[in-house]
C-alpha cells in the first residue's frame, strides 16, 4: 500500500525514467526490444492512467507477456488493448 501511494505521488520526469529504465531491462532480450521501443514512442505523451496500466503490465513476468505481444496466448482483459498496441509498434 505504501509503495503504491509513493509512486502516485511520483513526479511524472521520475516516472518516465523509471519504466523507460524498466522497459529496456526485462529478462528476455526481445522483450527488451519491443518495449524500448514503446516506450521511447509512447511515454512522453501517455495520459496519467494508462502510464499506472503500463506500470502494472511491467510487474508481469516476462515469458506471459512475451506470448501476450506475441499472440501466442491471450493477454488478460485489462491488458488487452495496451498488449496489442505494443504488438502494432513492433510490426511498424
Amino acid at each position: 500500500m505504501a509503495e503504491t501511494r509513493a509512486l502516485a505521488e511520483e513526479p511524472r520526469e521520475i516516472r518516465i525514467k523509471r519504466l523507460t529504465m524498466r522497459s529496456m531491462r526485462r529478462g528476455i532480450k526481445e522483450m527488451d526490444i519491443l518495449l524500448t521501443e514503446y516506450a521511447a514512442a509512447n511515454l512522453a505523451a501517455m495520459e496519467p492512467e494508462k502510464m499506472e496500466l503500463y506500470d502494472s503490465l511491467l510487474r508481469e513476468n516476462d515469458q506471459d507477456l512475451y506470448q501476450w505481444v506475441t499472440g501466442q496466448a491471450p493477454a488478460p482483459a485489462r491488458f488487452e488493448a495496451l498488449v496489442g498496441e505494443i504488438s502494432r509498434t513492433y510490426e511498424k
